[in-house]
């Protein structure tokens, strides 16, 4: 078995936060950091002030939508000077191998623990349409070739690199949509290719991730990868509906769009965070979910309020706004080990 079992007494495979918090058997937390439409780095960190109070890890989001904002690379970079935990997202979709090879040495280099790889929604969801598609690779080849450079030290060429990068690797999956059936046998090539994590699409029918993680149980894959539920509020019925429709991939039951409907206008939002804490705390008692992904598009504050809520904290101490905030760049006095 390439994957190693999860249990404490496996050695960390990396420096990451993250995986030593799921190696630990607490119920971890990340969230998306929605990567601004700015060159101003304090956006950035005026957001993950916010979500690092609550979260293990801050996912840095590439072109979600297939839509253009700053770069998942330079969110990171800004993230990891300034000492935050941060989960770099490649997307095949732009990208041909020789610069996902590059992307991920630096990537390390610059403090990066966590990668999650996802072949990346389709230009034609996005505001550029006519942009062309790369897809040299798929999430699993991804996952192969990063597993090839950490454990084994080379290109996907062969050619040897001089210090390999050490990776929690991470991959996405969508336990909600058909075929249901074939969902579990995804994640097992992912797996086998190498994820060490998985976040899944948002979740909002509870029985669905049930029958998915059954079947994950049964064939033993819960025992080999990390698995941390897609979370995130709705504002009301009329957003509930264009995600259902306009978004690829996200399923919301009926029943969901119904109480959302019902709910007086004034009380709609505070339904739909209540929606997501009961969503939290129910797949937070089903065997083999190891913690929760939470997303709310640019409504960091949101996030953070529904982590409170949910009974998730404490996590880690309150944090000032970050010196690396400012638009100089800082170099370490003592380079860090």
């Amino acid at each position: 078995m390439d994957t190693p079992p999860l249990s404490p007494e496996q050695p960390m495979r990396t420096g990451s936060r993250l995986e030593r918090v799921l190696r630990s058997g607490r119920f971890a937390v990340t969230a998306e950091l929605n990567a601004p439409d700015s060159a101003d780095p304090n956006d950035v960190y005026k957001n993950a002030l916010v979500l690092a109070e609550v979260c293990d890890a801050i996912n840095a989001t590439d072109g979600s939508g297939a839509n253009c904002h700053m770069s998942s690379m330079g969110c990171c970079a800004l993230l990891t000077r300034a000492g935050y935990e941060a989960v770099l997202q490649i997307s095949c979709r732009d990208r041909n191998r020789i610069a996902i090879q590059g992307d991920i040495l630096g990537a390390a280099a610059m403090g990066v623990k966590n990668i999650l790889c996802l072949t990346g929604d389709d230009v034609s969801n996005g505001d550029q349409p006519q942009a062309k598609r790369v897809f040299d690779f798929d999430s699993i080849q991804l996952l192969r070739v990063a597993k090839m450079m950490r454990d084994q030290g080379v290109f996907l060429s062969g050619r040897k690199l001089t210090t390999p990068p050490r990776l929690f690797l991470g991959a996405a999956e969508n336990p909600f949509v058909p075929p249901l059936d074939w969902r579990p046998l995804r994640l097992g090539k992912k797996v086998e290719a190498g994820a060490d994590f998985i976040q899944t699409q948002y979740c909002f029918d509870v029985p669905r991730m049930q029958q998915f993680m059954q079947r994950v149980r049964d064939l033993g894959l819960h025992e080999r990868v990390f698995i941390l539920a897609g979370v995130g509020p709705i504002r009301n019925e009329k957003v509930a509906e264009f995600m259902r429709t306009k978004v690829p991939g996200v399923w919301i039951p009926d029943e969901i769009v119904a109480r959302l409907t019902k709910t007086p206008k004034e009380q709609k939002v505070e339904e739909g965070m209540r929606i997501c804490i009961e969503i939290i705390q129910q797949v937070r008692e089903i065997e083999g979910v190891h913690g929760v992904h939470v997303m709310a598009y640019r409504q960091e504050e949101m996030v953070a309020e529904i982590i409170k809520r949910a009974g998730l904290l404490p996590r880690r101490a309150r944090r000032e706004l970050p010196r690396a905030a400012s638009t100089e760049i800082l170099v370490p006095e003592t380079p860090p080990m």
